[in-house]
C-alpha cells in the first residue's frame, strides 16, 4: 500500500528558518536508507506558506487567497510518498526518522487511496481504467 508521509510544519519552518547542515546530512542519509530499502517513492520540503496560495471553491466560484496561512498547525512543510506493506510497517519507518525539526514536530501517516477503493463506484471499470491509463502515461509507459 502507499502512504503518504507528512511533516507538519513549526513556526520556524513557517517563519522559512532553513534546517542545519546537520539536519541535512542526516535527513540525506535517511532518505538513502528508504530509497534502499525500496520504501520511498517521493519525498519533498515545502516553501512557507508565505509563498504559496489556496483557490477556495463555493460552487462554480473561485477565490484565491494568498499565504501566509494563519493556522500552523494545520500546514505541512514536507512529505514522502511511500510504498509500504502496512500502516505499522509505514509507523517504524517514521520512528526512525531524525526529528525533522527543532524541538518539538509531528509527522501524520495517510494511506493514500488506490483505484481498487473505487470498485463499489465504479461498477463497469471505465473509471478504473481511464485513470491506469493516467497514470502510464504519468510514468512515461505510453
Amino acid at each position: 500500500m502507499r502512504v503518504m508521509v507528512i511533516v507538519k510544519a513549526t513556526a520556524d519552518s513557517e517563519a522559512g528558518v532553513m534546517p542545519s547542515t546537520e539536519l541535512l546530512e542526516a535527513m540525506g542519509k535517511y532518505n538513502e536508507e528508504l530509497v534502499n530499502a525500496g520504501i520511498m517513492l517521493a519525498g519533498e520540503g515545502l516553501q512557507p506558506s508565505s509563498k504559496g496560495a489556496r483557490v477556495r471553491f463555493a460552487g462554480k466560484e473561485r477565490a484565491v487567497v494568498d499565504g501566509p496561512f494563519a493556522e500552523t498547525k494545520e500546514l505541512i512543510a514536507g512529505f514522502w510518498l511511500w510504498q509500504v506493506k502496512s500502516m505499522e510497517e509505514a509507523i517504524e519507518w517514521v520512528k526512525r526518522c531524525p526529528n525533522p525539526m527543532q524541538g518539538v514536530s509531528e509527522i501524520e501517516i495517510r494511506r493514500v487511496f488506490e483505484t481498487e477503493d473505487f470498485a463499489e463506484q465504479d461498477p463497469t471499470g471505465e473509471i478504473r481504467e481511464a485513470e491506469e491509463r493516467l497514470r502510464e502515461r504519468l510514468e512515461g509507459k505510453v
